[in-house]
């Protein structure tokens, strides 16, 4: 089955082993990670839940109910998809107010289970996560080897970091109607809409130039006026002029060059760079207009993603795989690179999870 991703270049080819994935909610594992202790004392109730086919809206708006406070007064820091099984925290709004008993709660909605609750200062945000594990279970593989074998190339050199398919819509769909507002044929009121379409373009044109890089043999390789980041110096740093020493720090890992998230101000590439992003991203006129009419602030993202913890289990057709991805990165780029997913027409392409949703 052919999906909106099957335009983007694959890093090691395109897979030809053929596999399924969430065939049941148990063969997608998802635990996130905040990074940070709580306060122990403070306003906002904090709970931490698991749950099994259930919808993280949905859950939110439950749970307020049991704490006798609306929907708005519980937060999150990152939306954990359907159909899987996800551990993440909730917190709740409740000043001056003891910590409500849960066991109805629980009681009522046998896919949601209260891991832990606590107490702490300040409320979750979209993105107070570092990251996500992930266990995942690939069943019937047509070629198992094939997959053991990427899945070692993955663990030394990583994936091309794609927003993932979720992020574009059904079928492209989010692209499309950002195409669409962007040529003026529509205003877009809602808020969340506006939110998604706005995500969709970007994202479209990053992976845009992500493809072309590996298309053309320089996704490793640096290019006079690139854009490098590390997590030593997250400000980043232009390349003026491609030394030895620069590429042996991106051979290393030690930095990472970086593609356009567009923004309505200048790129911060230049030369050959800057010259490349703007032959790709300017194939998209409406895309480029919307992201301007909106005021959109310039952001840089690496290339290149390389899982942690990358561990796996081969028992027949089936792999079990685990790995450890940063905040804002999809599991489905790991997935990728791995099997071509066999996909009822039926069952739609409804994924996970990147980690800060």
């Amino acid at each position: 089955m052919s999906t909106v991703m099957d335009s983007f270049s694959w890093l090691y080819g395109k897979p030809s082993c053929q596999g399924r994935i969430k065939v049941e909610p148990e063969d997608f594992v998802v635990k996130e990670n905040l990074g940070f202790a709580f306060a122990g004392t403070g306003e906002h109730f904090m709970v931490k839940i698991r749950k099994t086919g259930e919808n993280t809206k949905y859950v939110v708006n439950e749970l307020a109910k049991a704490c006798g406070v609306k929907s708005r007064d519980v937060s999150w820091a990152g939306l954990k998809d359907r159909h899987a099984v996800t551990e993440q925290w909730l917190s709740v709004h409740l000043p001056g107010k003891a910590d409500p008993d849960l066991s109805a709660f629980e009681a009522e909605h046998p896919g949601v289970e209260v891991l832990e609750t606590a107490r702490h200062d300040k409320k979750l945000r979209p993105g107070d996560l570092v990251g996500n594990a992930f266990q995942l279970r690939l069943r019937d593989l047509d070629q198992p080897e094939e997959v053991i074998a990427r899945l070692a190339q993955i663990r030394e050199h990583g994936v091309p970091n794609y927003f993932g398919e979720q992020r574009f819509g059904h079928n492209g769909n989010n692209v499309t109607k950002a195409r669409a507002w962007g040529n003026d044929e529509f205003r877009v009121r809602d808020k969340s809409k506006r939110s998604f379409y706005l995500s969709a373009a970007r994202s479209w044109m990053f992976n845009q130039v992500l493809s072309a890089r590996i298309e053309n043999n320089t996704v490793r390789s640096v290019m006079a006026g690139d854009w490098l980041e590390s997590e030593a110096d997250p400000r980043g740093m232009l390349v003026a002029t491609v030394t030895d020493s620069i590429q042996q720090d991106v051979d290393a890992g030690r930095l990472s060059i970086t593609a356009p998230m567009m923004g309505d101000n200048a790129l911060p590439t230049t030369a050959d760079a800057q010259a490349f992003e703007m032959a790709i991203v300017e194939q998209e006129p409406a895309l480029l207009k919307l992201i301007r009419d909106n005021r959109m602030r310039h952001e840089r993202r690496p290339l290149l993603l390389k899982p942690e913890q990358v561990e796996w289990q081969h028992d027949g057709d089936t792999i079990t795989v685990s790995f450890a991805l940063p905040a804002g990165c999809f599991a489905t780029a790991v997935v990728r690179e791995m099997m071509q997913e066999i996909v009822d027409e039926t069952e739609g392409t409804e994924h996970d999870a990147y980690s800060d949703q």
